[in-house]
């Protein structure tokens, strides 16, 4: 049984790892596409789209936390495993919205200029390491690794939420820039 159990977990591992890197390299040879592909008009919209599902996942994540605390672990389960639905989701758009539309630049002068690219690049760093942290944290979780579970969320809970609010709150400072 033991021995299913590790060659179980060497798959997940690998497949973990396959997707903590080949997620950003995919979105990154994406963004460096300087080809748009059209889509459409409805994917101006993707942005805003992306402002809310942001916002709902920072929402879901605090839920999650207190339920956790109450030790109401089917709220729990249910709350997380949606705000990794939706950051599955968020992804897709973002893509999507990237694939079909020139990057907005930042219009902002002054010291919000530096503000705004400060928070851009830490969200765009950590949400690249936050993927295998959330991926560990899922598999650790659904396969009723629950120790391990706990000591992974250490770190990905801080890092996916710090995400989710610095992309709502970047998504609002750039918002007055795009156009329709």
């Amino acid at each position: 049984m033991e021995a299913i159990q590790t060659e179980k977990e060497q798959k997940a591992n690998r497949l973990i790892n396959i997707l903590a890197i080949a997620i950003p390299v995919a979105v990154a040879v994406l963004l460096g596409i300087r080809q748009k592909v059209d889509l459409g008009q409805w994917t101006t919209w993707l942005p805003h789209i992306n402002g809310v599902i942001n916002s709902l996942t920072a929402v879901l994540l605090i839920l999650g936390l207190i339920f956790i605390r109450k030790r109401n672990i089917e709220a729990h389960r249910i709350t997380m495993l949606t705000a990794f639905a939706l950051g599955s989701l968020f992804l897709v758009s973002y893509v999507l919205y990237h694939l079909s539309n020139e990057s907005t630049p930042f219009g902002g002068q002054g010291v919000i200029r530096p503000v705004y690219y400060f928070l851009l690049i830490s969200h765009i760093v950590l949400s690249v390491v936050v993927v295998w942290f959330v991926l560990k944290a899922v598999y650790f979780a659904t396969s009723g690794q629950f120790e391990r579970h706990r000591k992974v969320v250490k770190w990905a809970y801080p890092i996916w939420l710090y995400v989710s609010i610095t992309g709502v709150i970047v998504y609002l400072m750039i918002k007055p820039y795009y156009i329709h």
